[in-house]
């Protein structure tokens, strides 16, 4: 069973997490130009990478609150959290490093994804 560490609970099963799927997607900002094709491509085409991979989680057999956590799809190794408060934790790699110093819209909206 994969272990998962909620940044506010701890260590959990994984029976108590629900995936919601590749994390960081740039929604498309005049979505009224858009072709059908790049619609459904941005609704539903997601990288399936092997190797690291960042994914939103929710905690929702507990704090109820989303996070993000880097994972290796091979060893299933999370790597790092990062919830909507704070940059990644625990991250070893200059890949990491590097992604925290970059700017990111999405972080300045995430708000909306925390549970109230």
């Amino acid at each position: 069973m994969l272990v998962i560490e909620c940044p506010w609970c701890g260590p959990r099963a994984e029976t108590e997490f629900s995936c919601g799927g590749e994390a960081d997607i740039a929604r498309p900002l005049d979505t009224e130009k858009l072709t059908d094709r790049e619609w459904g491509d941005y609704l539903f085409m997601r990288k399936n990478p092997r190797g690291v991979h960042r994914e939103q989680w929710m905690h929702t057999q507990g704090c109820r609150r989303w996070f993000k956590a880097q994972r290796d799809t091979v060893s299933y190794e999370i790597q790092g959290y990062e919830t909507f408060e704070r940059p990644l934790l625990a991250m070893d790699s200059a890949e990491a490093n590097a992604q925290n110093t970059a700017p990111n819209k999405a972080q300045n909206t995430a708000q909306e994804g925390k549970a109230s």
